[in-house]
C-alpha cells in the first residue's frame, strides 16, 4: 500500500496538468530503510513528448548522488499518461528498474479529473496497489509546521 500526504498527491497532480500534452515525470524521495514519501522532484521530461517519458541522464544522476547524500531512495516514481488511463505501458514496465518503488500512473486524458493509481513493478510484474492520501504526515501526526 502507498500511503501519501495530499500535497504530494496535488504537487504530482499539478506537474502532470502542467506539462500537458506532454508526459510529465519525477520522483518522490524519502529516507533510506522507510516506505515513506517526502521530498517531491519534478523532473524535466527529456523526451517532451505525448506517449513516452525519459528521464534525461545527466539530471538522473545527479538526483541520485543528492538522494545517496541524503540518505533518501526514490520511494516514489511517477508519470502521466496523457490520452490513456493510468495503467503501465510495456515500455514503463521495461523502464522499471527499483523494486523497493512505488510507480504512480496519474491519467490526464480528462480535463476535469484524474486517475492516481500506484504499481509495483518487479521482475516484469504488475502488482497495483491501493492508495491511502493523508492529511498530515504519513505516521499519522498532524504536520504543524508551516
Amino acid at each position: 500500500m502507498l500511503r501519501i500526504r495530499r500535497e504530494l498527491v496535488d504537487e504530482i497532480v499539478a506537474h502532470a496538468r502542467r506539462d500537458h500534452p506532454d508526459e510529465a515525470c519525477g520522483v518522490i524521495a524519502g529516507p533510506e530503510g522507510t516506505d515513506r514519501p517526502e521530498r517531491h522532484i519534478p523532473m524535466l521530461n527529456a523526451a517532451r513528448s505525448p506517449t513516452f517519458y525519459e528521464f534525461d541522464s545527466g539530471d538522473l544522476l545527479k538526483l541520485y548522488r543528492e538522494m545517496d547524500a541524503n540518505g533518501e531512495v526514490p520511494v516514489v516514481i511517477y508519470h502521466s499518461h496523457t490520452a490513456t488511463e493510468a495503467y503501465p505501458s510495456r515500455t514503463d514496465v521495461s523502464y522499471a528498474s527499483e523494486p523497493e518503488a512505488h510507480y504512480v500512473l496519474v491519467s490526464t486524458r480528462d480535463t476535469d479529473t484524474e486517475e492516481f493509481r500506484s504499481y509495483r513493478i518487479v521482475d516484469g510484474v504488475i502488482t497495483e496497489e491501493p492508495v491511502e492520501i493523508v492529511d498530515g504526515t504519513v505516521d499519522g501526526t498532524v504536520d504543524t509546521t508551516e
